[in-house]
């Protein structure tokens, strides 16, 4: 289920899907996806879901408008191949930024690369807005890999921040895609995942005055937030311009922390379209229509790269990033 979001951010939500060992095409076999609304499934039946995937689970070729996903890996994988012609395969603590602007398509698959042993796949995608000056800017395809990305440790590394946006302690990772509202002076826009040993206490400091800040709580049990405790699955709307304390008392716990400035303006949405008026919203289903975007020019709805293929990317102007030693880009 999706977390509340608040302005500037549009849609969060949380995968984790403990997916089993992967059949020779990095999908799951048919007898373990028996009795699944396939093409649709979200069911989370023994822990994992096909999503829109037929066999490989994911997200095949769809189009967004006038927003930027922001696609936290934390566990497993993830192939992306889009309209631009940029493909890549990231995971394992890297963060893909994509501005939709005007208009694209994508595909966000998760092969299953282990024959032998579960494949794990946890992430977070979060929709970001885009003002009304730059909602129809060109669609923009940005990495961050997790050997960019700062993470900021306290209490003996029993507290570790991932500083995916933003700025903790002076760390600060590279910067968010051109055109987005991150990367506008003023937005304050921060993404960080925190991790809590048990037994810790940590001080979430102060930001700017009039920013939305949420903390989003997903692993833990009789977590402090201030003067409250909670429980895992709790979103706390906090204020930006004071400190809040946050206490690990018997558990290991982990937050989301979203916080930016609101952009204030009219947002209409239906489905993959995130627009300021009615009326654009009807031009964005009509320009997929006439347009697709682009077009597709992969070969299929779902590509897959291969099992030996690395974390690398590929962008549309040809440039390719090899992050691991592994020389066969698909």
């Amino acid at each position: 289920m999706p977390w509340v979001s608040l302005d500037p951010f549009i849609f969060t939500v949380h995968h984790l899907d403990r997916y089993p060992e992967g059949n020779a095409y990095q999908g799951i076999d048919s007898e373990r996806r028996m009795g699944r609304n396939m093409g649709s499934d979200f069911s989370y039946r023994d822990g994992w879901s096909m999503y829109h995937g037929y066999e490989v689970p994911g997200f095949p070729q769809h189009p967004h408008r006038g927003f930027e996903t922001v696609t936290v890996m934390q566990r497993g994988y993830t192939d992306h191949s889009d309209s631009l012609g940029a493909t890549a395969r990231y995971g394992e603590g890297d963060t893909q930024w994509l501005t939709t602007g005007s208009g694209i398509m994508h595909a966000e698959m998760f092969p299953l690369r282990s024959t032998d042993g579960d494949n794990t796949m946890e992430l977070f995608q979060i929709w970001l807005n885009l003002p009304p000056d730059t909602k129809m800017v060109d669609p923009y395809f940005g990495m961050l890999w997790k050997e960019d990305i700062p993470t900021v440790s306290y209490e003996d590394g029993a507290v570790q921040i991932k500083v995916v946006c933003g700025s903790l302690d002076g760390r600060t990772p590279p910067a968010p895609n051109p055109d987005s509202w991150a990367s506008q002076p003023g937005s304050e826009v921060s993404i960080w995942v925190i991790k809590m040993k048990a037994g810790s206490t940590w001080t979430l400091p102060a930001s700017a005055a009039g920013l939305n800040r949420m903390l989003y709580c997903y692993v833990g049990t009789d977590v402090g937030i201030g003067e409250a405790t909670v429980q895992m699955d709790t979103a706390a709307k906090l204020v930006s311009a004071s400190d809040v304390e946050l206490r690990a008392t018997d558990s290991d716990v982990e937050f989301l922390l979203l916080e930016g400035r609101p952009i204030g303006a009219p947002m209409f949405q239906l489905g993959p379209f995130v627009m300021n008026t009615p009326e654009e919203l009807q031009q964005a289903f009509a320009d997929y229509r006439r347009t697709a975007f682009g077009g597709w020019p992969w070969k299929t709805p779902d590509p897959v790269h291969k099992r030996t293929q690395g974390r690398f990317a590929r962008h549309a102007d040809g440039r390719v990033e090899q992050r691991d030693a592994v020389p066969d880009a698909h």
